[in-house]
């Protein structure tokens, strides 16, 4: 049976699509399921399933350190790595990962397929969600998305009852329109800087890593008609690496 509790990793940018040879965030969530060569389904939803994602994704999750595969719901043929099953292949999974792109069309295409109930049987079941952009955007109740222009506000999945702003340090308006949410009754939540992840258990914060030394992650509320960021403490995940190596 499946002892590992519900888990999300949600990377404010950063992985295989956006930090070439740096490959900490993506080497973290691998480690979070305990398995040798875990089960890892790549969902390219956000990018309309781009095929030059797609090679990416096996290049970086190569079948020497997993066992890959993934989901395509904008093309006839729905993937590669299983038969067609999409809920009984994601229910097997020990690791799911949600590529960037468009949280619009992730969220529209994910509900007309029936997937954001199976993500969330998945996730009680203790399969291992990550993503970055979009890809952590969407396991929040609110988000705020810049895909398509200016900064919007979209409803999540709801699995993490918070709001979520990702590229925080990159994209000053991003930062600007969620301070302007959150002024409107936005829920309050947390934002993240590419390079930084918040890795959840259940509900709960159970810290931030980062792939890159200076990343931060805020805890961002509007309290007393006034926006308040309060910094998290961020485990650079490269230190590990540099003490087990010297």
């Amino acid at each position: 049976m499946n002892r590992r509790p519900p888990q999300i990793v949600a990377f404010g940018g950063g992985g295989f699509s956006m930090e070439a040879g740096n490959g900490l965030l993506d080497d973290f969530v691998l480690g979070l399921t305990g398995v040798e060569r875990p089960k890892v389904c790549f969902l390219p939803s956000a990018s309309g399933d781009a095929d030059h994602y797609i090679v990416r994704f096996y290049r970086a999750f190569s079948p020497a350190r997993c066992q890959p595969s993934h989901i395509s719901l904008f093309r006839r043929d729905t993937g590669a790595g299983f038969g067609g099953d999409v809920t009984g292949h994601l229910l097997a999974q020990d690791l799911i990962y949600v590529g960037g792109g468009s949280l619009i069309s992730l969220m529209g295409v994910w509900r007309a397929h029936g997937l954001d109930e199976v993500l969330r049987e998945c996730w009680l079941r203790g399969v291992v969600l990550c993503g970055l952009s979009a890809g952590s955007l969407c396991w929040f109740s609110e988000a705020v998305t810049a895909f398509h222009g200016p900064p919007q506000r979209v409803r999540g999945l709801g699995l993490l009852p918070y709001s979520n702003c990702v590229h925080y340090d990159g994209e000053p308006a991003r930062r600007d329109g969620y301070h302007r949410f959150l002024g409107e009754g936005m829920t309050a939540g947390y934002a993240a800087g590419d390079g930084a992840a918040l890795h959840f258990h259940g509900e709960a914060l159970a810290g931030v890593v980062s792939s890159r030394p200076s990343a931060e992650a805020y805890w961002v509320a509007a309290v007393g008609g006034e926006v308040s960021e309060m910094a998290q403490q961020v485990h650079w995940l490269g230190r590990s690496r540099t003490l087990t190596a010297a």
